[in-house]
């Protein structure tokens, strides 16, 4: 790949916040296999809490495959069992319908709103 074709692909950026031991990873970009490593970083940091409460803002996301669909299933399967849990929020339509045709929704919710998410 030349220099090029890296610099036209978009990075993919994270923030975190705690909102009322809640831990909101707001991400911007493409999820796919160049960023997934960054993004499971994000997700499953190695000081987390074993009951890790977690809402993913998605609302910066235009792009995501497989990389991250395993990236989301890992986070989910991580805290199964524990008092945590895994919430996607406000995906966009491309990506939220990745999201529903290989099932994630099923077993992580989604909502509307990073709002909504956080509700108990």
């Amino acid at each position: 790949m030349s220099d090029n074709d890296t610099a036209d692909r978009p990075e993919l950026f994270i923030q975190e916040r705690t909102v009322d031991g809640v831990r909101v990873v707001s991400v911007r970009g493409e999820i796919d296999n160049d960023g997934k490593d960054v993004l499971r970083s994000a997700l499953l940091p190695a000081d987390a809490p074993a009951a890790l409460r977690l809402v993913v803002d998605l609302s910066g996301v235009s792009f995501m495959d497989s990389s991250g669909i395993n990236v989301f299933v890992s986070a989910h399967q991580a805290v199964t069992g524990t008092e945590g849990w895994v919430r996607i929020a406000a995906a966009q339509e491309p990506v939220l319908r990745i999201l529903k045709l290989v099932g994630v929704d099923a077993i992580i919710t989604c909502h509307p709103t990073v709002e909504e998410a956080l509700r108990p």
